[in-house]
């Protein structure tokens, strides 16, 4: 096989499986008058741990998440204290999910090849009427969210949120432990 025939395979498998995925998008936000370099404790901001529950919040869920934020911040380096004004920095956090709605719609030749599909030339050869129609898909599906964010103890100020959506397949559902912590880790390994 030649180098350029591997290069575009690896190109088009690294291509498909990344869409497949379904990745999380991860981004924060930082205040930049705070420094956190000295940072080495943390604590929970509030004894729920969660900022605003939604009203149906799965109680098994919720210890994950609880449990997986702490892990990974305890992964960090940081050092988890029980009294709030003993630590450096507090943390919360807010889950949540929406019902989304995804609309495509495409020339009716654009599945067959730009130009040359059935209805380019309205079906009729060359000289016919041209009648391009449109093809639309419409796909049902769950965008998960999760924020984080981080407060200084000593100003009582706002530090940092991050915060990551996904859109959650029927795997994410059938396993939602170990897609929650690659998410949970994704974001706190953007705190610096």
């Amino acid at each position: 096989m030649t180098p350029i025939k591997l290069i575009i395979i690896s190109t088009l498998i690294a291509f498909t499986s990344s869409c497949a995925t379904h990745s999380a998008k991860v981004d924060f936000d930082k205040n930049t008058d705070i420094e956190t370099i000295n940072y080495k404790t943390f604590a929970w901001l509030s004894q729920a741990k969660i900022m605003a529950p939604p009203a149906d919040i799965n109680p098994v869920m919720k210890e994950r998440v609880d449990n997986s934020i702490e892990q990974a911040f305890i992964a960090k380096g940081y050092q988890l204290v029980e009294n709030a004004e003993d630590a450096d920095f507090t943390i919360s956090y807010t889950v949540g999910s929406r019902d989304k709605i995804k609309v495509n719609s495409y020339p009716a030749t654009y599945n067959t090849g730009f130009g040359w599909g059935r209805g380019y030339y309205g079906g009729r050869g060359y000289y016919g009427t041209m009648s391009m129609g449109t093809e639309t898909s419409v796909r049902q599906y769950v965008e998960g969210k999760l924020a984080i964010d981080i407060y200084d103890v000593k100003t009582h100020q706002p530090v940092w949120h991050g915060w990551a959506t996904k859109r959650l397949t029927s795997e994410d559902k059938e396993a939602p432990s170990a897609m929650l912590n690659n998410i949970v880790v994704q974001v706190v390994n953007q705190f610096h």
